[in-house]
């Protein structure tokens, strides 16, 4: 028997007792949430400075009213109520523009009504009283902007409503604004002798730097990381933060973390784009024609995911709604032969509206579908093999820094007294089963038989203090389809 504290030359007489808390600790390790967004307005958080959220109120409101962050905040939260919540604010680039868009109105209203304006999927919901002119609906509208706290600030010119986004950067351009989303089966409608012209909302460019930001992260652990920023540099800086060789994934670091993003566009828009990427550490959610901005996508349908990873990782993604965000309607929405052959063959996550208008996940992926090479390859495409993989790495270092952390290693055969405190590689193999065992009867991996037909366990040929392992586990699957052949009969 090892003691690390009681000393083995005492004489004074009894009692004597140290405490050795290993096999107690059942906790598990934080999952974090990070979301990267910019800041607004009277924003209190400090730009690259990563901020624990307590209260999602609290933090929209330290983000500042209508700024991206604060829209992330609210649109993760709805999803995930009781996740552990960080944010990684961003300032705007001061080398950025926002991007602008208008409705001009023409009137007068002939009938009184409610005139169902959206800005970023928020239904304004203006009243409207006959006799109104274009410059009175305007100023009303205007009125309604300001005081609803959207992601636009808004001017009156005459009859329009000019509109600004209260960020610098391309993700302004995703603002959506649109009349009577729900449609008259929804009882919207323009009153009468009421005209609106849209002009969509550009011309925002430049996105902040990420690389400050990241490197103030330093080694806290995010598994979830939603970045409201799509363009190519920013994206590429998440992926060298992640990556496997020299990154968060690295047999150095250890930290793990997955990424989220949301790209509006066409199906064989977002193909393109998810197929450039091929990186088994970001997940894009497309989308087309939707009221809700892309950074309200990217959190939504990320809270959704981490909350059903963190009770299981290996548990399919599938079929679970999303709170918050509006579906695109029926013309707009993806096809499930387009979904199927364009979308989930380009790395492009896949969702459907269900019986209750909610947009729903079909099948959450990594954009990784080829490899080095060029050849297709789906060892990471889903997003389950990700996080599995996370749970059983981690399970297996709590393993071994329990049992392993200050043991001596002698080679097989060596013949030892009990209680002496030293490891052979056989030793170690035996105990690496034991835990294979563990994980396949909580349902994370399988094939126990053939996982220690296979593992190899020996001394480094060079180094004796170190043990070299192949470790060819077998991870749990995931239903996905059940294929029927209906052979009926008619009598």
């Amino acid at each position: 028997m090892q003691f690390n504290n009681i000393p083995a030359n005492l004489r004074v007489p009894l009692f004597f007792a140290e405490l050795d808390p290993r096999f107690a600790n059942t906790a598990a390790p934080a999952q974090r949430t990070l979301l990267i967004g910019q800041i607004a307005g009277s924003a209190t958080l400090v730009a690259n400075t990563p901020t624990r959220i307590i209260s999602a109120s609290d933090g929209m409101a330290a983000a500042g009213a209508g700024s991206i962050l604060a829209g992330m905040i609210d649109f993760y939260h709805r999803n995930d109520p009781i996740g552990e919540l960080w944010v990684l604010p961003l300032a705007d680039n001061g080398a950025g523009a926002a991007a602008t868009g208008s409705v001009a109105f023409t009137g007068p209203a002939t009938a009184a009504g409610t005139l169902p304006l959206y800005i970023a999927g928020q239904n304004l919901a203006v009243g409207i009283s006959a006799g109104d002119t274009a410059s009175a609906i305007a100023t009303a509208v205007a009125a309604a902007v300001s005081a609803a706290g959207l992601p636009v600030t808004a001017a009156v010119t005459t009859g329009t409503v000019n509109l600004t986004a209260r960020n610098k950067g391309l993700a302004g351009n995703d603002i959506d604004i649109r009349m009577a989303y729900l449609g008259t089966a929804g009882g919207e409608v323009v009153p009468a002798g009421v005209g609106a012209t849209i002009t969509a909302m550009s011309g925002g460019a430049t996105n902040p730097v990420l690389t400050s930001g990241l490197t103030a992260l330093g080694d806290q652990g995010f598994d979830f990381i939603v970045s409201s920023l799509t363009d190519s540099t920013s994206l590429d800086a998440i992926k060298a933060f992640l990556a496997d060789s020299t990154g968060r994934w690295s047999s150095l670091q250890q930290i793990y973390g997955h990424a989220f993003a949301a790209y509006k566009g066409t199906a064989g828009a977002t193909a393109s784009f998810c197929a450039g990427r091929n990186d088994q550490h970001l997940t894009v959610v497309p989308y087309n024609d939707s009221p809700s901005p892309s950074w309200a996508w990217a959190a939504a349908l990320a809270g959704q995911a981490a909350a059903s990873l963190r009770l299981d990782p290996a548990q399919p993604l599938q079929y679970l709604a999303v709170a918050g965000v509006l579906a695109p309607p029926i013309a707009s929405r993806y096809t499930l032969p387009v979904r199927n052959s364009t979308l989930l063959y380009s790395g492009a996550t896949t969702w459907f509206v269900d019986g209750n208008g909610a947009v729903t996940i079909e099948n959450m992926i990594t954009t990784y579908v080829t490899n080095n090479q060029g050849a297709p390859d789906n060892s990471y495409l889903e997003i389950e093999t990700m996080f599995t993989l996370v749970y059983v790495l981690r399970f297996l270092r709590n393993r071994v820094q329990l049992k392993f952390s200050r043991v001596k290693l002698a080679a097989d055969g060596v013949r030892l007294l009990p209680n002496s405190n030293v490891v052979t590689p056989a030793v170690i193999r035996a105990d690496l089963i034991a835990a294979y065992r563990e994980l396949e009867e909580a349902g994370f991996v399988q094939k126990s038989a053939a996982f220690a037909a296979g593992l190899i366990v020996e001394k480094d040929a060079t180094n004796p203090n170190r043990v070299n392992v192949l470790w060819p586990g077998t991870l749990i699957n995931q239903l996905r389809q059940f294929a029927t052949l209906i052979q009926f009969r008619l009598i």
